[in-house]
Parts: C-alpha cells; sequence; structure tokens
C-alpha cells in the first residue's frame, strides 16, 4: 500500500535529517562549554561538497564509484518504510521489516565493499569491524521486533506501529523499555556513535565507519554524509514510535510531538557521547551482544506473559 500524504511526511524528514546530527554536535558542546558548530553545519558541508569533484584513487574500480549512490538509494528506500509521525509508512505491506533490513545491509555491504576496493590496510581493518559488529546488532533489532510482532500479531511495521498504544506500555512496561533500550544501543551501532564509534576521530587504527570513506570526496562523500543522517532518522523514527504514543492526535499535534520525540532521541545520544567514553575495541562486541540479551529478555518476558 501507498500512501500520499506519508510520501510527503517521509521526504520532510529526509530533508530534515541532517538536522540532527546538529543537536547532537550542540548538545556535546553544550556539556563541553563550547558554543559548536552552527546546527546547520551539514547542510552547509553537503553543499560545499556537492560543488566539488570527486577524486579517485588508480587502485579503485567502479564499485567505488558507484557505492555512493547505493548506498543513498537504499537508504532513503528504506526510508519510506518507516513509520513518521505516529502514521503508516509511504509504502507498507506484510512482511516489509525483512525488506528493511535487506535495504540497510545492502548499503552498509557496498560500503564495505568500497573499502576493500581502496585496497588500503586502514580501510579493511574499518571494514572488518562494520561487518562485525553489524552482525552483532542486527539480532537485537530483529528480537525486537518479534516482541512487537507478538504483542500486536502483525507483520508489517506501518500495522505494528499502529497498534502500539500507551495501553501497551501500561501492560507490558518491563518489556517495552528492554526492547527501547536494546535498539537505543542498535542505533548507537548502526550510526557509529560514541562508545561504540567516534564520528569525530581520525585514528585510522580506532575508527570504524569513518576510516571506511577516507578515499571519497567531493560529491560523494557528500551523498554518503547525507545517507549517514537519514540513517539517524530511520533509527530515531522507529525508536519514537516505540516509546511515544500519538495515532490519536489529530496531524499538527502528531508532527509536533514527533518532532519533539526525534529532537528528544538527538539529545539522548549527545549526552551519551558527553558522559561516556569510546570503549576499547576488545570491549565493543560484548557491549553491542548485551543489546541482544535485552532483546531476548524482552521476548521471553512477552512469550512467558502470555
Amino acid at each position: 500500500m501507498i500512501s500520499l500524504p506519508s510520501i510527503l511526511i517521509c521526504l520532510a524528514m529526509i530533508v530534515l535529517a541532517p538536522l540532527f546530527p546538529g543537536v547532537i554536535n550542540k548538545t556535546k558542546a553544550f556539556f563541553a562549554g563550547r558554543q559548536g558548530p552552527p546546527l546547520l553545519q551539514l547542510y552547509y558541508d553537503i553543499i560545499k561538497m556537492l560543488q566539488k569533484t570527486s577524486v579517485y584513487s588508480e587502485t579503485t574500480t567502479v564499485v567505488t564509484r558507484i557505492a555512493p549512490f547505493v548506498i543513498l538509494f537504499s537508504t532513503l528506500a528504506a526510508a519510506l518504510l518507516v513509520p513518521v509521525a505516529f502514521r503508516n509508512a509511504s509504502v507498507s505491506f506484510s512482511g516489509d521489516i525483512i525488506l528493511l533490513a535487506y535495504l540497510l545491509g545492502i548499503g552498509r555491504f557496498f560500503m564495505v565493499l568500497a573499502a576493500l576496493d581502496t585496497g588500503s590496510a586502514f580501510e579493511g581493518m574499518g571494514a572488518a569491524r562494520e561487518v562485525l559488529y553489524s552482525a552483532l546488532a542486527e539480532p537485537a533489532l530483529f528480537f525486537g521486533l518479534l516482541v512487537l510482532i507478538n504483542e500486536t500479531s502483525q507483520t508489517s511495521i506501518s500495522a505494528i506501529y499502529e497498534k502500539l498504544t500507551v495501553e501497551s506500555w501500561w501492560q507490558n512496561p518491563a518489556t517495552f523499555l528492554l526492547v527501547a533500550a536494546s535498539w537505543m544501543i542498535v542505533l548507537l551501532v548502526e550510526n557509529a556513535r560514541i562508545p561504540i564509534d567516534d564520528p569525530n576521530t581520525h585514528l585510522e587504527l580506532t575508527m570504524i565507519h569513518e576510516v571506511m570513506i577516507l578515499d571519497y570526496s567531493g560529491k560523494d562523500l557528500a551523498l554518503i554524509e547525507f545517507a549517514g543522517a537519514v540513517k539517524l532518522a530511520i533509527f530515531s523514527s522507529l525508536l519514537v514510535g516505540l516509546v511515544l504514543s500519538g495515532q490519536e492526535l489529530a496531524l499538527p499535534a502528531q508532527l509536533l510531538v514527533y518532532a519533539a520525540g526525534m529532537l528528544l532521541v538527538s539529545i539522548v545520544v549527545g549526552i551519551v557521547e558527553s558522559t561516556i567514553a569510546r570503549f576499547r575495541l576488545l570491549h565493543i562486541p560484548k557491549f553491542i551482544v548485551g543489546s541482544g540479551a535485552l532483546a531476548i529478555i524482552a521476548l521471553i518476558l512477552k512469550l512467558s506473559g502470555n
């Protein structure tokens, strides 16, 4: 099913996606006692990069050239499957949960492939870490979805979120709190945020996401940065739809509550990055596995409650 009003709202979320990293940076600057970069800094950076020409290494192949476009369009396609502002997703059908995971996986696959295509040892290390951490994070996402499927008896993301109400939280507070905590960790992992990764670091030995895109510049880097902002908005939207309920509200109220929820998630991410140091690489897999454990415990609680 395709919904035109939902498409317009989803497009608005996509256009505003670069605003959320700006909120995170402003929050981190507040805790550090600094003014920080402008709220719209990522917009300025993307516009500046779009005006520049991409430069490619002689060792790269066509994979490096097409990867930014695949990453962007797969992420945009995934955004169409996510409910925005407590309304049905732009495109919804039974089993679209699986397609959402595969679309995000396609973008990750081409990013890793492009990193290996450069022949750089540092980018290869980042690619290996990305594959490991994403493989550890996916169970948390799917087990959380299994909890929601069991709660609502639906297999479409839109149908699941439509049936989530305040009453659901009152009946199963521990279960939903565990899923929310698990998905918050998944958000940090998938978007290369502290304590998993530091998007501002430039030390190749410890970088994960940033080291994989070291060879990109100009328009290609702009596409990747924009796709990263949209991906952050996707996971934030899933979390907001889980925690907040606004289906009964009028459209203006829905938009207001949803925007407040998205800003709150960005602020929480900024607070986490300001108060927790980046984990050592040896401890990161344990932390990510913990998110899967939280989701599994939530599923056990839900099944035992039935």
